[in-house]
């Protein structure tokens, strides 16, 4: 029987096993009742906390196992991982429906169940993260074993050169260089220019919205705006490469200045008209959340609506502002396909915003695709330059969240 079949079989008879252990709970419960017993629980609870016992080990059995064979590259046979599952799941029926007494507090054990199903909800993106980050560094490691990891941060040239033709045993390599200075000095340039963009333009809106704005323009204008989040970024790299582009090469040439058709200013401007949905968005919700007794305490003194936004309205809702920006770096530094389109790939460093350059995301998916050795210094530089974007990223969140309690403590001690 193949492993389909076996698991749509297993999951029916597992659902017939919860049913059996749903009406058999309910229905002795509701006879321990009407013979007069005193129960902490209604009927149904007791018919729940009998399917817990009965699903509940099963499933965890079976996912355990499932570790075991992807972790430690266990030959366990489907066949008795899911059949073991069934046996656990009727000893656990038995065990469910023995505990349908008078004394059994069957509420609060569901209850612990769900504490701790949201308990493992929340571990579960604790351990990817770390899941993640052994990976990465796992082969970062072996990258740094073939190039010097201080060559790597402080070099300004970019160059794999004949890398995996080494790794494939035809070439030596010598010529091979892993500079990462002009990946990231574009990454970080195209980033601050749509975050030159994406945060006045995205305030601004946010602060109309909610504080200007009738319901009227507010309830068509809103969901326009956040209408930019839905778009496909490859639409916008067409909108970078085919419209913008061309613009600002006209515009520099008007001004005597030489310009790229492909360039950072580009992908910089349209990455910020993506990002502004976000940053809109969010302040606004923060903003509205903002008692009104602020408002009306800081106009009843004699300030202005003007006044009352800028010292007080923004002050309280910094923080969620900080967030948003935040929110919007990251997604500008993890943005590829408009870079692709409008700024290329050619690692170029540079002040200049009118000249080609790429960033770190675009070199990672230049090395990771195509026909190459995955064992070469090409496609390992992959993992390290992940393993650096993941460090500059963790610090900035390290620094906002820093800034973050620092003004909330501020603001807590100006307020008293």
């Amino acid at each position: 029987m193949q492993t389909n079949q076996l698991f749509l079989l297993f999951c029916t008879v597992l659902l017939l096993l919860g049913l059996v252990a749903f009406f058999i709970g309910r229905s002795k419960a509701a006879r321990v009742r009407s013979a007069g017993g005193s129960m902490f629980a209604q009927p149904d609870q007791y018919a729940w906390f009998a399917v817990l016992s009965t699903a509940g080990p099963a499933i965890l059995v079976g996912a355990v196992g499932a570790l075991i064979m992807l972790l430690l590259g266990a030959d366990i046979p489907t066949f008795y991982l899911l059949a073991a599952s069934l046996v656990v799941a009727a000893a656990g029926l038995v065990v469910g429906i023995a505990q349908v007494r008078p004394s059994f507090h069957a509420r609060q054990a569901i209850e612990r169940a769900i504490r701790m199903t949201l308990a493992s909800a929340a571990l579960i993106s604790i351990f990817t993260t770390f899941g993640i980050l052994f990976s990465i560094i796992s082969e970062a490691i072996r990258f740094f074993q073939m190039h010097s990891f201080w060559e790597f941060i402080t070099g300004t040239t970019w160059s794999p050169g004949d890398s995996f033709l080494a790794a494939a045993g035809r070439g030596d390599g010598s010529g091979a260089q892993f500079g990462s200075v002009p990946l990231f000095a574009g990454t970080f340039m195209i980033t601050a220019i749509a975050m030159l963009v994406a945060v006045p333009v995205g305030l601004l809106s946010a602060i109309y919205m909610s504080e200007y704005a009738p319901q009227k323009v507010r309830t068509v204008a809103k969901p326009i705006l956040e209408i930019l989040a839905g778009i496909p970024t490859v639409v916008y790299g067409f909108f970078a490469a085919i419209t913008v582009a061309p613009i600002i090469v006209n515009v520099a040439g008007f001004f005597g200045l030489d310009a790229s058709y492909n360039n950072a200013l580009a992908p910089g401007i349209v990455m910020g008209i993506m990002i502004i949905p976000f940053i809109s968005s969010l302040s606004d919700d923060v903003i509205n959340s903002v008692p009104d007794t602020m408002r009306q305490g800081s106009l009843a003194l004699g300030m202005t609506k003007g006044e009352t936004i800028r010292d007080v309205v923004i002050p309280a809702a910094l923080p969620g502002i900080i967030s948003a920006s935040l929110l919007g770096v990251s997604r500008a530094m993890g943005e590829t396909m408009i870079v692709v389109m409008a700024a290329g790939m050619r690692p170029n460093l540079t002040a200049n915003p009118l000249e080609d350059m790429t960033t770190v995301t675009v070199r990672i998916v230049a090395a990771l695709t195509g026909d190459q050795e995955f064992a070469s210094a090409e496609t390992l530089s992959a993992f390290a330059l992940g393993l650096v974007l993941f460090a500059v990223t963790l610090t900035l969140n390290l620094v906002s969240v820093l800034m973050i309690r620092r003004f909330r403590e501020k603001y807590r001690v100006n307020n008293l």
